[in-house]
């Protein structure tokens, strides 16, 4: 398969058959209040069953595009989850689609326990208290931490925080997980736990991280971003070969 790399300010992804059936963003362009442009006519689709990582140097707007998906962030452009529109009347549903985990889990984890930490998003959808129940065990038996339900969350090691965080979107069954740097600030124990854990789930994934070992073990498929651009979307394989390409966005072959 081709490498599409950035030769225009416009970009056309290579992967043309898939038709964003979970995730659609089209030419989403962002800046800041200070006048700092962040984004520049992204275009990104994934799939259901895709596992994508999203790559590139600092302020290469990676994490300002994962704010637009949920609403946090609102630029000039078309985003559509799952069919639906991202735009204000549809966020309630389209923040229970994208599971969007932080890099610092204490950003996610405020409540005393991590009962509470993961019930708290199917409680807000309005849920019972039966499925609510069925839901935190749900997630955290997909986390492997059913015996931390009763624990209190900010006496948990960093891995576990990041388990937790993760099993709070979970809960809420989401179309997408996105992921934000989830290797960072983790022990060589907890990081392998971490790929194994993120390997195991059955979920759509966008995943951005500095760890290329990880994205070369775990992504079939990686998006280069740099200067708010998508430059380069392809097989990983492909993409970790081409060291020119690498060194060009800040990147070094693994």
């Amino acid at each position: 398969m081709p490498v599409t790399h950035k030769s225009t300010p416009i970009f056309t992804p290579i992967f043309q058959g898939c038709d964003g059936d979970v995730l659609s963003v089209e030419d989403l362009h962002f800046h800041y209040p200070d006048g700092h442009i962040a984004l520049q006519g992204v275009s990104l689709k994934l799939c259901e069953g895709d596992k994508v990582a999203l790559v590139g140097p600092n302020g290469a707007g990676k994490s300002t595009l994962m704010l637009h998906l949920n609403g946090i962030l609102t630029g000039e452009g078309d985003m559509n989850i799952a069919g639906l529109r991202v735009e204000p009347d549809n966020l309630p549903a389209i923040r229970a689609m994208v599971g969007l985990v932080f890099q610092n889990p204490d950003d996610q984890l405020f409540s005393p326990t991590v009962f509470e930490d993961v019930a708290f998003g199917p409680l807000h959808m309005g849920l019972p208290e039966d499925e609510v129940r069925a839901r935190v065990d749900e997630a955290l038996e997909m986390v492997s931490m059913c015996d931390y339900r009763d624990r209190l969350s900010h006496h948990l090691s960093m891995g576990e925080k990041k388990r937790i965080a993760i099993a709070t979107v979970l809960s809420m069954r989401p179309q997408i997980l996105v992921l934000d740097e989830p290797s960072a600030g983790l022990d060589p124990r907890a990081r392998r736990g971490l790929i194994n854990l993120l390997r195991s789930l059955p979920i759509t994934m966008l995943v951005s991280s500095h760890d290329l070992l990880m994205v070369r073990e775990l992504f079939p498929r990686m998006v280069i971003m740099d200067e708010g651009q998508i430059v380069a979307d392809g097989l990983t394989v492909d993409l970790m070969d081409d060291e020119a390409l690498l060194e060009a966005h800040g990147l070094e072959k693994p």
